[in-house]
């Protein structure tokens, strides 16, 4: 390999081209250049072409829409089944008591109790007088199924309409650092919610900004009620399932699948609870009733929408982030794309139908999700399986589970957030890497942890524009020069071998020029180049002035000289010597010809060799490599630089200007008789050359003068 390496160094060292050809500026380019012809269509034409149907369109869109169509018929029995089982049944089983993701939960949860209070069943839901407290918790209950199922479709309806109307975009604003820091805060919060589990105590349930504090502190708060037997066993999963983890990640290449640590810690919790009757014995919490059998299906309380609306809005826009942001990260891992549409149809579809069933608002579940993927999960056949599963237990077999300790779940879900509290590394990487990016990855986790996910989310996405924003403010700045007898152009404060033409500066900005940066860039043009043009010109102004009042000073001593020499003659000759006096530039009536002649001293060329500054410079190239776009804000401050340059004797010329922008100036109305595409260069090298032509023309110029 290094060897491989070794030689095609040697190889590109060696190899050199030789190119010869004019001077291209973009007149020149164009005059050359044919365009295509481009027969533009109509808005009808466009609608009867995106609406024409033909077999392989079909089948693409079908694909894109269910793309278990394309991928299942290619399924690798032999390398994914054995993994997908073991994961689908790992993960099943941890779906039976609770709900799939602890943040939507707490959300849906805090609606719930808003509009169906612990003290009051609303006689809007047509209550009838309970008088047993079962009956009328039974009741309670029910109502707050109601506001769930509800939200479930509004939140599903909203999810269908931003995938059809292509808002999946908005996944590309979910930076990595972003979705790093929210996943990370999102942890915490599963974390803390799977606390007081773990101890054995009760706790009430807090959602919203400052949630987590409130549940700290209620755990805490409770802390010496804790159940012994609860923390034992909770522990001991813990440490066997690290165990495991150990183990598969150690003998990954030996094992033909990992070992399925989930599944045999709750095999074990289940018989070990049952045996020593932990609920009776111990007071430990159990999973206890799992009802059996599916609700008939009914429609939701339509009536309840407009009161929960932006409850639904905000679950909806949170479930996507979080299902986006964890296939994001699994994405990244396994190198694969995702699409932010088909993920919005997707949970769109599983609430708005699901909800006809009595169905919980759903997303990607981060505890489940880990899971699924290190218990060797490859394809969706692992989640069809875990469905299947939960379908099992709800139909037939989910009284085995009834004697699960709770204890087991929260450490089997504790175990699996390993991974996302290691993203706390990311604070180091940051550091090193992007002070930017770090910058986001706190803010996200940051209003993540402390105002909720949706709030949260809402501040990180607005951060991360913001910092979009600032990057185009303060960009790098650059003067670049030549690396010799080529034609790459580098940094000169970076590299030891690159030199600047004389007379000539190449400066550059890794930035599009608009409205937001246009003085900055004029700013850092002039500090970076040395060269001011106002400050040339008001010093000129001013060297003019005081040249001027030099002439008028001179002028009076001169007056004052033949003044007296007039005094000096007598009154007889006065006559006769006035016709000499004039001839001689003697004073006539008051005025000299001396005097005539000093104000006509200090000529134009005289003035500016002796008194005016001049700039080092004869000619500025803007290089527009890295600009994308200029808007009209920028195309007047690039009209304004080089007329104020031209002022000074300065030319300028732009380099590397892309077609679109090329077309933007257009457009901006950029190009008349004073600016016109001869001063575009098709690369910095034409410039060069172009400048350095211009000035030994001007030099010649000025030597035959």
């Amino acid at each position: 390999m290094e060897d491989a390496q070794e030689s095609g160094t040697c190889l590109q060292q060696n190899e050199k081209y030789h190119v010869e050809r004019p001077i291209y500026n973009q007149e020149i380019l164009q005059g050359q250049l044919h365009k295509r012809e481009r027969t533009s269509q109509t808005l009808r034409q466009r609608i009867e072409h995106s609406c024409r149907c033909s077999s392989k369109k079909a089948k693409s869109h079908l694909y894109s829409f269910l793309p278990i169509l394309k991928w299942l018929p290619r399924y690798p029995v032999k390398e994914y089944l054995l993994g997908d089982i073991i994961s689908g049944i790992s993960t099943g089983v941890m779906q039976l008591p609770q709900g799939t993701f602890a943040v939507i939960s707490m959300m849906v949860g805090g609606v719930a109790v808003r509009q169906v209070p612990d003290e009051v069943v609303s006689v809007d839901y047509n209550s009838t007088n309970a008088t047993d407290a079962s009956e009328y918790y039974g009741l309670r209950d029910d109502k707050r199924v109601q506001v769930a199922v509800t939200l479930a479709f509004l939140s599903g309806i909203i999810q269908l309409c931003l995938g059809f109307l292509r808002f999946g975009f908005v996944a590309i604003y979910l930076t990595e650092p972003l979705v790093r820091g929210f996943t990370t805060a999102a942890a915490v919060h599963v974390f803390t919610s799977q606390l007081k589990y773990l101890l054995g105590i009760k706790t009430s349930r807090f959602s919203g900004p400052l949630s987590v504090v409130y549940s700290l502190a209620a755990v805490f708060s409770k802390i010496t009620t804790t159940n012994i037997a609860a923390l034992i066993v909770g522990l001991t999963c813990i440490t066997l399932l690290l165990i495991g983890k150990e183990i598969n990640l150690r003998f990954k290449k030996k094992l033909p699948v990992p070992i399925p640590m989930e599944i045999v810690v709750v095999i074990i919790g289940t018989g070990v609870s049952a045996g020593m009757n932990l609920t009776e014995s111990y007071g430990v919490d159990v999973v206890g009733n799992i009802p059996q059998g599916l609700s008939a299906p009914a429609v939701p309380e339509i009536q309840l929408i407009p009161a929960i609306f932006i409850d639904a809005l905000a679950i909806a826009i949170v479930g996507f982030s979080m299902a986006v942001s964890m296939a994001k990260i699994f994405a990244l891992k396994h190198g694969y794309t995702i699409d932010g549409n088909q993920e919005l149809i997707a949970l769109g579809i599983c609430n708005s139908v699901g909800s006809f069933f009595q169905s919980f608002p759903v997303t990607c579940s981060m505890s489940r999700s880990l899971v699924q993927e290190s218990t060797g999960g490859k394809t969706q056949i692992a989640g069809a399986l875990s469905s299947v599963m939960v379908l099992l237990v709800l139909m037939a077999i989910g009284y085995l589970f009834e004697p699960l300790p709770q204890t087991v779940l929260a450490a089997i879900v504790m175990v699996n957030l390993k991974g996302m509290f290691k993203q706390f590394g990311d604070v180091a990487h940051f550091w090193r890497t992007s002070k930017i990016e770090l910058a986001i990855w706190v803010v996200a986790f940051v209003a993540s942890l402390f105002l909720g996910l949706d709030y949260g989310l809402l501040t990180a996405v607005a951060f991360a524009m913001i910092t979009v924003i600032y990057r185009t403010q303060r960009p790098q700045y650059r003067i670049l020069g030549q690396i010799p007898d080529t034609d790459i152009y580098c940094d000169v404060e970076e590299y030891e071998e690159v030199k600047e033409y004389p007379g000539i500066k190449i400066f550059q900005a890794n930035a599009s020029l608009y409205f937001a940066n246009s003085e900055a860039y004029t700013s850092a043009l002039k500090k970076k180049t040395g060269v001011d043009p106002c400050a040339i010109l008001a010093a000129r102004r001013k060297a003019q002035k005081k040249h001027a009042r030099e002439i008028k000073k001179a002028n009076k001593v001169k007056k004052k000289a033949v003044l007296k020499l007039v005094n000096s003659s007598t009154n007889d000759v006065e006559a006769s010597v006035k016709h000499e006096i004039a001839s001689d530039g003697l004073p006539v009536n008051g005025k000299s010809a001396f005097a005539d002649a000093a104000v006509q001293d200090g000529s134009p060329d005289e003035l500016e060799h002796f008194v005016l500054p001049k700039t080092s410079i004869h000619s500025l190239v803007l290089d527009f490599t890295p600009v994308n776009f200029v808007d009209s804000v920028g195309a007047k401050t690039l009209k304004s630089i080089i007329k104020e340059y031209k002022e000074v004797g300065v030319n300028v010329c732009i380099a590397s200007c892309s077609d679109p922008v090329m077309n933007e100036l257009s457009r901006l109305n950029f190009f008349d008789n004073t600016v016109t595409r001869e001063l575009l260069f098709h690369s910095i090298h034409d410039a060069v050359l172009a400048c350095q032509v211009k000035d030994r023309s001007a030099s010649q110029t000025a030597l035959d003068h």
